[in-house]
């Protein structure tokens, strides 16, 4: 491993590496591209979502991952013959490199340094997607991390490995962009680890919000969210805070750093969002800057004239475009970073969930129940992970696939951060699913749907959103589950989710017993997890 690294960080002097300028990063792109009806350039790769079950940590038991599939096992009993192919074949590929940083901050920005394989002229696009999403090299405190991708490695062979200790990955065998970006940001969050913070799979925004006293209030929010539940979409949206003196600052999307003051410092300059359900009058704000010039699209059906169909699945379920800061207009924040809780009237925290049974379409959370929220990480699987189990209920610590090292350490981490801001920081979990589905299992043990769920809009969503914004949401107790739960929501009907419309007293205590019951035996593997988080969910 040492012979890896140490020629790694020798590749920017040899003589097959070449650094591109800016200026030809796009030209030569959009070459290999199909020119929408936007002015923008749709890219298809070959590859078209994360390698999940291919990815594998690499280092002593502090890194590595505690269960292994049996493809994960093969890469790792092969390692040390693929490690050796990889030092002989880097001195003898074309290579494109680029110097980048992630973030804006004087705390921490890792140097991101990529290398992309120049074996085929189109891989040119990684880069450019890439450079559209992080900052030209800066001289602010940070790391040195490195990625070196190489899509032309062997299907049978496609892997990625990450050494965490070592701040490397290695993507061989896959060309889809969200590999690399990923890489970067797995590896960002480990070294904000490590220096005492936390890193959040989580966008962030500024809210300026009138209070039924009519004062405006300043809200700093984050948004927790596995892939295509509805986070990019609820932290890039104005939930219809359009009022005078309201006003929404779109800060960032995917991952942020949370020191214990409660500053959260962001990542990215380019948003990477999924495209599926895209429209311009529930998602405006992202529509607007999805179609602009400057957006690049991949994997979206678009025809021989250039128009773009994003609910179209031929190509895949996982559609995907990167969008500037910059098309988001008046909504982008002036930074990339949250302020400390004490510059702010309050800190929100929403857990977006997507069920589609008996959980509340909205939940208000002690501290010991939001870091239960953190640890359970409900929500359903997408495309962009794992395209086979897409659509059913997994669990995520910190609905965050991406996380080295001890998951309760994270849990216990932010508990204890709850804890110490006391009434300034609020936590909700946000169902964006709904309720009432009726499943059944066949004999030979598929599961079926006889009733579909009663899906909570997403301009529902917003508009409870904007009540929790102004404090004019009224809550009550749920016995159920123990937390509070809307009584009343301005302008939403959430007597359309009443459990009664859809099942049977006796249905519904038995669907909430079983989710209580998952829920404890899910809490219970993680040892030394803080005994408080585990009694909140005792009830």
């Amino acid at each position: 491993m040492d012979q890896l690294l140490e020629l790694v960080k020798k590749l920017p002097q040899m003589p097959n590496v070449r650094k591109p300028e800016p200026e030809e990063l796009r030209k030569l792109s959009e070459s290999y591209g199909n020119l929408t009806e936007f002015g923008n350039y749709n890219f298809c790769s070959t590859v078209r979502n994360r390698s999940a079950g291919l990815t594998v940590y690499v280092g002593d038991e502090n890194v590595r991952q505690e269960k292994l599939n049996r493809n994960q096992e093969e890469i790792v009993k092969n390692l040390p013959k693929t490690v050796r192919l990889v030092i002989d074949y880097l001195p003898r590929v074309p290579l494109y490199y680029l110097p980048l940083t992630m973030g804006s901050n004087s705390k921490l920005t890792p140097h991101c340094n990529l290398f992309i394989s120049r074996y085929r002229v189109d891989y040119i696009r990684l880069a450019y997607m890439v450079y559209q999403t992080l900052f030209r090299r800066t001289d602010t405190p940070g790391p040195e991390v490195y990625l070196i991708d190489l899509p032309e490695w062997q299907e049978k062979d496609r892997q990625i490995l990450a050494f965490p200790d070592d701040a490397l990955t290695l993507v061989l065998g896959s060309d889809y962009y969200g590999e690399i970006k990923k890489g970067f940001l797995r590896m960002g969050m480990y070294e904000a680890k490590k220096r005492g913070m936390l890193g959040l799979h989580a966008g962030s925004k500024l809210i300026w919000a009138r209070s039924p006293s009519g004062r405006i209030g300043r809200l700093g929010m984050i948004i927790f969210g596995l892939t295509a539940t509805g986070k990019t979409t609820h932290s890039c949206h104005h939930h219809g805070l359009l009022d005078p003196g309201e006003k929404v600052a779109i800060v960032q999307d995917d991952v942020v750093f949370l020191g214990k003051t409660g500053e959260a410092l962001g990542t990215e300059r380019g948003f990477y969002i999924k495209t599926d359900g895209l429209h311009p009058e529930t998602q405006p704000l992202l529509y607007k800057a999805a179609t602009s010039r400057d957006a690049i699209l991949e994997n979206i059906m678009v025809d021989y004239r250039g128009k773009a169909y994003f609910q179209d699945e031929v190509l895949t379920g996982n559609g995907r475009g990167i969008i500037q800061r910059d098309d988001l207009g008046s909504w982008k924040s002036d930074g990339l970073n949250l302020p400390p809780v004490e510059d702010l009237d309050k800190l929100l925290v929403a857990f977006i969930t997507r069920r589609n049974t008996v959980l509340p379409i909205a939940s208000k959370l002690t501290c010991a129940q939001a870091a239960g929220a953190f640890m359970l990480g409900e929500s359903i699987e997408s495309t962009g992970g794992d395209p086979r189990r897409a659509g059913e209920s997994v669990r995520v610590v910190g609905t965050n696939p991406f996380i080295i090292g001890s998951e309760a350490e994270e849990g216990n981490w932010f508990y204890d951060f709850l804890r110490s801001k006391g009434e300034k920081v609020e936590c909700y979990q946000l169902n964006t699913g709904g309720v009432g589905e009726i499943m059944e299992t066949e004999p030979d043990g598929t599961k079926r749907v006889v009733r579909k769920v009663t899906r909570v809009e997403i301009l529902e969503m917003a508009g409870i959103i904007r009540g929790i914004c102004r404090g004019t949401i009224t809550w009550k107790v749920d016995p159920r589950f123990g937390t509070l739960v809307p009584e009343t929501v301005d302008g939403i009907d959430m007597g359309r989710f009443d459990l009664a419309k859809f099942y049977g007293e006796e249905e519904t205590a038995r669907l909430v017993e079983a989710l209580k019951k998952d829920r404890r035996g899910y809490l219970a593997r993680f040892k030394g997890l803080h005994p408080d988080i585990l009694e909140a969910y005792e009830v």
